[in-house]
């Protein structure tokens, strides 16, 4: 089965109340998961909300679905690029950047880093705020779950 997942990540301040999304869509359903924080980032919720997906999945894989291919489209270069290219070199220099500070949200990072393992995932780039629906309805979802 083929799984295509539009996250995105909200924040009202950075750091402030956030909120974060995930809009899933496979078996010609939409599943819509969203949730918050009073006190996070932007780049947290963008992590959260690619996490929160792909565990909904493990979860059914455990209940025999059978994944044939997921498919993660955000906008954000930071949740793209991180998981696909910084990832490995902080886990090679034990989670500092190329300055030597600590990697930011390492903590959501190493937990991204399981479930990709476990479930293989294609990592798409989308442009916010451009007239992709399935983009547009994650942000909307995103900023309606941020706490006020």
């Amino acid at each position: 089965m083929e799984v295509k997942i539009y996250t995105d990540g909200a924040c009202v301040g950075n750091p402030g109340p956030g909120g974060w999304a995930a809009v899933i869509i496979f078996d010609n359903k939409k599943e819509e998961l969203f949730g918050g924080e009073k006190l996070t980032t932007n780049n947290r919720m963008e992590l959260t909300a690619a996490i929160m997906a792909l565990e909904y999945f493990n979860e059914k894989e455990k209940n025999q679905l059978s994944l044939k291919q997921v498919k993660i489209f955000t906008d954000s270069i930071y949740l793209k690029d991180g998981i696909t290219v910084w990832i490995n070199k902080w886990e090679k220099n034990n989670w500092k950047t190329a300055d030597k500070k600590n990697v930011k949200n390492i903590d959501l990072w190493k937990k991204l880093q399981d479930l990709v393992k476990i479930i293989p995932v294609e990592w798409n780039w989308v442009k916010g705020h451009s007239n992709d629906p399935m983009n547009e309805l994650a942000d909307k979802l995103a900023k309606q779950a941020t706490p006020v």
